[in-house]
């Protein structure tokens, strides 16, 4: 039997698309373009180093870097060797870094020069390699690796952390068989749909589960390769969209918002691009039609660090030529992929119907879920070989998957349950709001109620109760949050999303006797 192992890729592509390439960005400059056929020769001559410095089968080697080409070689050379690449989230904290590090027990770490003081807190035997010029004196001295270990599709290739935003990080190991099924997933024609004629820019972090599989699946299918660098601005993506003619990119909503209104503001070209794909939190419909009327085709993907992370895609084999109805079904988390399987359950356990309406825990299960947390953690969020997610979902008729809330945001308010995100959805709607977040606070007596800390637009001038005056007239009027508190930005995770533990300390002593009519 064939083993499916990830590490094919590169071989591939060196065979079928050898002129294909591969270009490196630094602030917005380009620093270097090689082939397929450059990159296969430095994979097989930094795993070769590896092997020399003592990797062995099984061990972990951390990275903690930018997106960059030497970034994405180790994606390759590290389960070449047999041993686990483990993403390090670069957002984290020095202390948490060094717990993710010590749980992991790295064998050694691959690290940018400007990331290095991230690494103060971790046990100091623990080699760290600079990942600028000791990398290249590495893969120009390192003699190409001859006969790599034997392997299995069963061992780990990757080692990703959950943001932690409910607890200490987990560990969350692929194996190659699931990373390979997820890859061929990523190429289909109704999701990604990733291909040789694609340039793909990667904006979404590299540390983050996968860089959402994109690496895996642009070297795959042969597809040019263009890498920003160290943090690109909106500005540097911008003229890089244009200069490299990209057709593909992945990024969150915010970052879309930002470069938006770049691109509006400079009239930068971006017709290249045939998919911007959104994925993190639900974008907002202004945010869909903007990009649409610049004639860039949006979508949005939905996953976990759990699914390696994609399950769902929201391209539509028919879309309908109703503007409204067709960012309506952008705005949900689409359609799931094939070889994965999904259900959503109520507080018993019991399965509900695909009506739409019903609304439960969502569970999935399929060839890359895993089915356990590295060291088996957390054991309660797997159940008979489904994952349970923690999200609130519905599934409609047509089989498209809504997120409802998170089971950990959902407020519940006098015995009902109020969904945070479907009153966050109803304040985006106002055009005065540019980014919105809602949890729940103590109430003397419906125990809890809704809480809405706003961002303005920038020029908007519309005070908070204003806007909650506005928002009565869109929803029920329990639904309506006991107050709207208006800030200058709301706080991120590592992972861009909206951080609403820190929301929930800050707003902690926060405590309504009576609600506002």
């Amino acid at each position: 039997m064939t083993e499916l192992l990830v590490t094919e890729f590169v071989e591939r592509a060196r065979r079928h698309h050898p002129r294909r390439s591969v270009v490196g960005y630094e602030h917005g400059t380009e620093v270097l373009r090689y082939d397929y056929g450059t990159l296969a020769e430095r994979v097989a001559r930094l795993a070769g180093a590896l092997q020399r410095l003592g990797v062995r089968p099984g061990d972990r080697v951390a990275t903690l870097c930018w997106n960059h080409h030497r970034h994405l070689e180790l994606y390759s050379a590290v389960p070449m060797v047999g041993a686990v690449l483990h993403t390090l989230n670069l957002r984290l904290s020095a202390e948490e870094i060094a717990y993710i590090v010590g749980h992991a027990n790295d064998r050694m770490i691959v690290a940018d020069a400007d990331l290095v003081h991230l690494l103060d807190g971790v046990r100091p035997e623990l080699g760290v390699i600079d990942s600028g010029a000791a990398l290249e004196e590495l893969v120009a001295d390192g003699p190409e690796l001859g006969m790599p270990p034997l392997r299995s599709e069963h061992d780990l290739a990757i080692l990703c952390y959950t943001s932690g935003t409910t607890g200490r990080p987990k560990g969350v190991g692929y194996p190659h068989r699931g990373l390979y099924l997820h890859t061929f997933a990523a190429c289909l024609a109704d999701g990604h749909a990733i291909s040789a004629r694609d340039t793909v820019l990667h904006v979404v972090p590299m540390f983050h589960a996968n860089g959402w599989g994109v690496p895996f699946a642009a070297t795959m299918a042969g597809a040019a390769q263009v890498l920003p660098g160290p943090h690109p601005t909106v500005a540097e993506l911008a003229h890089i969209i244009e200069r490299e003619r990209v057709t593909y990119v992945g990024m969150a909503p915010t970052v879309a918002v930002d470069l938006l209104a770049h691109v509006c503001r400079e009239g930068s070209d971006v017709s290249s691009l045939r998919a911007l794909v959104l994925g993190g939190s639900t974008p907002s419909v202004d945010l869909i039609r903007s990009w649409e009327e610049l004639g860039v085709p949006v979508f949005q993907g939905w996953g976990m660090t759990e699914i390696s992370p994609m399950a769902t895609f929201t391209r539509d084999p028919f879309p309908p030529d109703d503007p409204a109805e067709r960012h309506r079904r952008t705005r949900t988390q689409g359609t799931l992929l094939p070889g994965l399987q999904w259900r959503i359950v109520d507080d018993e356990g019991r399965e509900l119907p695909w009506d739409g309406e019903s609304a439960g825990e969502l569970l999935v299960r399929g060839p890359w879920v895993v089915d356990a947390y590295y060291l088996g953690e957390a054991p309660d969020r797997f159940v008979d070989g489904w994952l349970r997610t923690g999200d609130v979902a519905t599934i409609g008729t047509d089989g498209r998957l809504r997120i409802v809330d998170r089971t950990k945001d959902l407020i519940k308010s006098g015995g009902e349950w109020l969904s945070s995100v479907a009153i966050e959805q109803a304040l985006l709607a106002d055009p005065d709001i540019a980014d919105v977040a809602v949890v729940g606070v103590a109430h003397e007596r419906w125990q809890e109620r809704p809480l809405a800390i706003a961002v303005l637009r920038e020029g908007a001038t519309a005070g908070a109760d204003e806007l909650r005056a506005r928002l009565a007239q869109r929803v029920p009027r329990w639904w309506l949050p006991e107050e709207i508190v208006l800030v200058a930005a709301l706080p991120r995770t590592s992972v861009g999303k909206t951080d609403k533990r820190r929301l929930r300390a800050q707003f902690a002593g926060t405590t309504t006797s009576t609600g506002k009519g």
